[in-house]
This record gives structure tokens, C-alpha cells and sequence, in this order.
């Protein structure tokens, strides 16, 4: 029972503090905890666990990154885009979208080593709580701001 009422309070400590702290930092800080909780990971595992879990974070960062990239430019510019380009385009966001599968597949062969599986399919479905979670907090948000 503690455990349900701590995650929703340091989400609202969290999302509450001042904005000094860079988004990303933010996230990480609400992440950590809850998927911590989620997969209930044993010291041993934890050791493990993050290392790993962080470099993923980061490459998937970057890789995220550069695929919205992409499609800000075919947003921004598909009206103007030459068949070639378009074609560039293209390949670049098909080769970032397998980059991203290649790193996710990378992930969960590096997890299996230690965890079960059904322990990193939980990661699976607590990564995509949270995002819905994150998600409905900044709808929430800017609905208030709105009213006022």
C-alpha cells in the first residue's frame, strides 16, 4: 500500500520543482523509481540491470532524436522535396527505424543474461505505463493552464 502512494507523490514532487533541472534529468528521476518498482529487481539484478538499461536510454535517445528529425524536415519541407530527396529521406528514417529495433533487440539479448524473460517483458509494459503516465500528466497540466 506505501509503495502506491509513494510513486504518485514523487510524481508530483517531481513535476512540481523548479524548471532548473533539464527535462531530461527530470524524467530519469521519475523513471528510475518506477520501474524500479516494476520489476522488483534484486541487488544483484539492479547491478546489472542499470548499467545496461542506461547506455540503451542513451542510444535510444539519440536515435529517437535523429528519426524526429528526419520527420520534421519531411514535415517542413514536403511540398518543396524532389523525388531524390524525398528518396533520402526516406532511407535515412528507414535506417534510423532499424537502428532502433537493432537496439532493442540488443537490449532485451543483454537483459536475458541475468533476468527472465518475463521479467523484461514487464520492463516492456512498465516503459509504456510510464510514457502513458508522463503523457497524461502533461495533458492534465496544460489543461490547467489553460482554465486559468
Amino acid at each position: 500500500m506505501m509503495k502506491k502512494l509513494i510513486l504518485p507523490i514523487l510524481f508530483l514532487l517531481i513535476s512540481v520543482s523548479g524548471f532548473a533541472q533539464g527535462h531530461d534529468e527530470k524524467f530519469k528521476e521519475l523513471k528510475i523509481p518506477f520501474i524500479s518498482e516494476r520489476l522488483n529487481l534484486s541487488p544483484d539484478e539492479a547491478e546489472k540491470f542499470w548499467p545496461i538499461y542506461n547506455d540503451y536510454e542513451e542510444v535510444s535517445s539519440k536515435i529517437r532524436n535523429d528519426i524526429h528529425g528526419i520527420q520534421y524536415k519531411i514535415k517542413k519541407n514536403i511540398n518543396d522535396l524532389s523525388n531524390e530527396k524525398a528518396k533520402e529521406l526516406l532511407d535515412k528514417l528507414s535506417a534510423s527505424e532499424r537502428k532502433r529495433i537493432d537496439v532493442d533487440d540488443k537490449l532485451n539479448r543483454d537483459l536475458l543474461k541475468f533476468l527472465p524473460p518475463k521479467k523484461v517483458l514487464i520492463l516492456k509494459g512498465a516503459e509504456k505505463e510510464f510514457k502513458k503516465r508522463l503523457f497524461d500528466s502533461y495533458l492534465e497540466k496544460k489543461m490547467k493552464s489553460e482554465k486559468r
